[in-house]
């Protein structure tokens, strides 16, 4: 490969550049790569695909693809001698997020997105309650590993019957999930103590590293905002459309932007955890639980922070009067301040996004 650099910025989403044929997965992936592409028409971009999506990059004449087969972080190693930026799209499932950060860091490669050190501490939400913890609300929280002699059962018991004595008057629920798992995958809520068996094994199985936490009810909410150099500006309050069936959770889409009575102190605590992590840059999504009843300590629970783009992207995106990722860079690159951004903030309209079997519906009002 030639010792050239080249201008261009390194562009690409997880799963289009890794050939993924989850179609529930790719129709997200589809639309965020798609946004990104279309703020970046400005730009001379590289973008990674695998064959069976290189058609992504067609109508994009600023866009040079670069056609993989096979796993994209084997091919991030040995093939990015001569870029010197990048901004990409990924999730932290099995620590993606991470691993790409990390080796983009160690080929010198400038990015736009969150610092490894960053990505690590949002993708372990264990880490993330300890990172902030007394720094904002956050529900009771601790983790496990999951034992094949089911140790771990008893272990839950025993915290549950400790938290529950702290505030005997209120019916405790509370909610099982992966310490790196996104989108409510394998969340399971227990209603009361006597709904943990053996059988969440099946979900968890031996050596699964699990987070127990007490289950705020109330409204699912997220901010999205671009976060640099320990300053963060907020774009947009949003709601997530979250569907509970036979005690487990699954995320379906949401609305951008929303208005909440709490928008004020939903935006403070969004504000004060990201503000609070150390590395997080460009894009970032934080999910809140809003709890409005009366006589509750908070009303604004954060619940965890995505150092990375987040579906509201696909539909802040088509209704901004400002160029998102276009704005990212230029803060990040030094060209615009935090306060310049601000003033540009503002959208038209409402998109409604939903998940639909296998396509991601948007719908403008």
């Amino acid at each position: 490969m030639t010792n050239m650099k080249n201008d261009s910025i390194l562009v690409f989403e997880y799963f289009t550049a890794s050939g993924e044929n989850d179609k529930s997965i790719i129709s997200e992936a589809e639309a965020l790569i798609r946004g990104l592409l279309d703020d970046l028409k400005e730009f001379d971009v590289s973008i990674i695909l695998n064959n069976e999506y290189k058609f992504i990059a067609d109508g994009y004449d600023n866009a040079e693809p670069i056609l993989i087969d096979g796993n994209l972080e084997n091919y991030l190693k040995g093939n990015l001698a001569n870029f010197e930026k990048a901004i990409y799209i990924a999730a932290e499932n099995d620590n993606h997020l991470y691993n790409i950060a990390k080796i983009l860091e160690d080929k010198d490669i400038f990015i736009y997105n969150s610092d490894s050190g960053a990505c690590l501490k949002t993708s372990d939400k264990f880490k993330l309650f300890e990172e902030l913890y007394n720094v904002v609300p956050q529900p009771l929280t601790n983790k496990f590993k999951i034992d094949s002699k089911g140790y771990w059962k008893r272990a839950v018991e025993n915290l549950y019957k400790k938290w529950q004595g702290e505030d005997p008057l209120s019916k405790l629920k509370i909610i099982i999930k992966p310490i790196n798992g996104v989108d409510c995958e394998n969340i399971v809520i227990l209603n009361s103590i006597d709904d943990l068996s053996y059988g969440l094994e099946d979900i968890f199985p031996p050596g699964s590293r699990i987070l127990v936490q007490e289950y705020i009810e109330g409204e699912d909410i997220s901010v999205s905002l671009i976060v640099n150099e320990g300053k963060a500006v907020p774009l947009s309050v949003n709601k997530q459309f979250v569907e509970i069936e036979n005690n487990t959770e699954q995320y379906v889409g949401g609305m951008v932007p929303y208005s909440s009575d709490f928008n004020e102190e939903i935006i403070e605590v969004a504000v004060k955890a990201c503000e609070s992590l150390e590395g997080l840059k460009g894009f970032v999504g934080v999910d809140l639980r809003v709890n409005p009843c009366e006589g509750e300590m908070y009303n604004v629970y954060l619940i965890e922070i995505n150092s990375r783009f987040t579906t509201p992207y696909v539909g802040l995106q088509k209704i901004a009067n400002f160029n998102i990722a276009k704005s990212i860079i230029d803060l990040i690159d030094g060209n615009i301040s935090h306060e310049d951004l601000e003033k540009i903030i503002s959208f038209d309209g409402h998109i409604e996004f939903k998940k639909d079997g296998e396509k991601l519906i948007l719908k403008e009002f």
